[in-house]
């Protein structure tokens, strides 16, 4: 019985071609390694780093890594995002900031980047005119302090009184220290338009915007007397000043004047505001005198002129006169 042979060329092949497969097999293993692999950008408080991983979510890698995350910080893209071959992975650590809105202050955690986006974060809304310290685009760091200032306005109307002016007319004909009244003046009224500016609730500034006269003023205008010279019983009378006052009359009390004299025919009590005291005078209907006396009721434009006895006194009463300053 003649044996089978296979020739050589023929097992050959067959090894060959398993080979191949073999080959083609660890090329596809490898291949599929290679490609579920993937290479990350890590970047953790500004350090980088490229790790490998075959984790397609952003918190399996951060696991591997060992990259324990505390509440407040931040991870872009987020933890549930799926990763992507070249991604890059950003961890930024939340840091201790004080922030005081107005007056009142905050302790705090923040991942924020800028404190434009810590005050975005925290939901603190801007007015037009608040002003923030440091700037928006200010880089977070540890331990800021950040000022927020309140600004607010108010515009009010304001009516205002407009003072008269005094127009003062000299009259020869009228006696020195003397003054008529030709015109009693009115005042005027004004408005005037305010900004008020308000700092965390309290005023810092008051602008100006408008003013505007609503009713001009009218001037008063009275005359005032030059003459200094005047004749009384055939005798010319020189003062310096003549006074309109009210005039009553008193009489021996048993005490002397305030100047330390005993009264007499010729004491005046005056308000030495008006008066000085020792000043001569002539009081019309009176006569001559002299300013040596005072009292609590001689206020102003009064005086108190002395006689010899109460029906003398009585009998005065009470009346106006013209009192002459003597030179």
């Amino acid at each position: 019985m003649e044996e089978c042979t296979i020739p050589n060329n023929f097992f050959n092949g067959r090894v060959a071609s398993a080979l191949l497969a073999v080959m083609l097999l660890v090329a596809a293993i490898i291949s599929a390694y290679q490609g579920a692999q993937k290479e990350i950008n890590l970047l953790v408080d500004g350090k980088q780093w490229q790790v490998r991983t075959f984790n397609n979510y952003v918190d399996g890698l951060l696991q591997e890594v060992g990259v324990v995350l505390a509440e407040q910080d931040r991870v872009t893209p987020g933890t549930a995002a799926v990763l992507e071959d070249g991604m890059t992975v950003i961890v930024r650590r939340a840091v201790p900031v004080q922030l005081q809105v107005g007056y009142e202050k905050y302790r705090l955690m923040s991942s924020a980047e800028t404190v434009g986006e810590l005050l975005k974060e925290k939901g603190v809304v801007l007015g037009e005119r608040d002003m923030v310290t440091p700037g928006l685009s200010t880089k977070l760091e540890k331990e800021a302090c950040i000022q927020v200032d309140r600004i607010t306005t108010q515009v009010i109307e304001e009516k205002v009184v407009i003072p008269y002016k005094v127009q003062r007319k000299n009259d020869a004909t009228l006696l020195g220290g003397i003054v008529q009244v030709i015109n009693s003046g009115k005042e005027g009224l004004g408005k005037k338009v305010w900004e008020k500016v308000y700092k965390n609730g309290m005023m810092t500034e008051k602008r100006l915007l408008a003013s505007s006269v609503l009713h001009e003023p009218i001037d008063r205008v009275v005359q005032v007397g030059t003459m200094q010279a005047v004749s009384r019983g055939g005798n010319t009378l020189r003062f310096s000043r003549a006074y309109d006052m009210v005039a009553t009359a008193y009489t021996h009390t048993g005490n002397n004047t305030s100047t330390g004299v005993s009264p007499y025919v010729g004491v005046v009590a005056v308000d030495p505001s008006v008066i000085p005291m020792g000043s001569r005078l002539y009081v019309e209907g009176y006569g001559y005198g002299r300013a040596m006396d005072k009292g609590s009721a001689i206020k102003g434009n009064r005086i108190d002129v002395f006689l010899d006895t109460q029906s003398q006194a009585l009998s005065w009463g009470r009346r106006s006169v013209k009192v002459y300053l003597l030179e």
